[in-house]
């Protein structure tokens, strides 16, 4: 069954700044009817609780991404807005004795992680082209949003955009978890897409310019439709839906490859712009954004 909801936010997404295939299919992205409402009711009460607006909450991890294994616990991220006077105090408190946060984390228990940033940190992100928030506003599993508040968070990511600073991030997680998780004959075989996701993101900023989709396998479609290093790859996805967990196992000479002769390729940073924004104009979309998404 296809989320359409989740769709047609991609649709929009894709729109904003390029063109990618949907994959809104439930077996890749997975969201069990229970813990999809289990969210929506803890978003619901977050925003009596702390009497803030939820403008944007998606699914941030291997849900996300595609690749999630069956006892995957729930990523959930979202973007908020307090009103208008929040912003507006002379001393910086949420309650008698506490000290102003711009985030809301929730406990994590055994399936849901539920945590979120204020709109003025979130726009902070954007202006330093933060790949996660670029990420949220990518996700193909959305559960909740207000659309004019994605475009206007889009039109920041579009103005901020750094293809360098982007490229850097992903990079240096693929060179990260391949140290620490694929040197030697027995790997811990999941982290392989750990590397693949990364690295290939690093080939989109290069060959397309945009931010990288965050579904792995829109990535998977553009950079590897066909070939053996994509049949191995398809293998493993296979596995690791499937399967609770998966252990480490022996070397998939196939994907190990790919990856050191990728990584030994590269030899230092490529030539892509930094980006830049404009401040002042930034500030005016945050005014203009709490005025017209701020409770009432």
């Amino acid at each position: 069954m296809v989320d359409t909801h989740a769709c047609a936010t991609r649709a929009l997404q894709s729109s904003t700044l390029d063109s990618t295939n949907l994959h809104c299919m439930d077996d890749i992205h997975p969201i069990a009817p229970d813990k999809r409402a289990a969210i929506l009711a803890t978003l619901a009460d977050i925003e009596r609780t702390h009497d803030v607006r939820v403008l944007l909450a998606c699914e941030s991890g291997s849900r996300g991404w595609g690749f999630s294994s069956p006892d995957s616990d729930y990523d959930a991220r979202f973007i908020y807005v307090h009103r208008q006077p929040w912003y507006l105090s002379v001393n910086e408190s949420t309650g008698p004795g506490q000290a102003q946060r711009d985030v809301i984390e929730l406990p994590i228990d055994d399936e849901l992680d539920v945590s979120g940033w204020d709109l003025r940190k979130a726009l902070r992100l954007v202006s330093k082209s933060n790949p996660t928030l670029i990420e949220w506003l990518r996700s193909p599993i959305i559960y909740q949003h207000d659309a004019d508040a994605v475009r206007d968070l889009w039109d920041a990511a579009e103005r901020f955009y750094s293809p360098l600073g982007t490229w850097w991030h992903y990079y240096n997680m693929a060179c990260s978890n391949h140290r620490g998780y694929l040197r030697g004959e027995t790997v811990r075989t999941k982290k392989y897409l750990y590397v693949l996701r990364p690295l290939l993101a690093c080939q989109w900023i290069e060959h397309e310019g945009t931010p990288p989709p965050m579904a792995f396998e829109d990535l998977l479609q553009r950079l590897l439709p066909d070939g053996a290093v994509r049949e191995a790859i398809d293998a493993l996805l296979v596995v690791k839906r499937a399967s609770a967990e998966i252990a480490a196992g022996p070397r998939i000479a196939a994907i190990s490859d790919y990856i050191d002769a990728t990584l030994a390729k590269r030899t230092e940073g490529p030539q892509l712009p930094a980006g830049h924004g404009d401040a002042t104009w930034l500030d005016g979309l945050f005014r203009q954004m709490l005025a017209t998404h701020a409770p009432a």
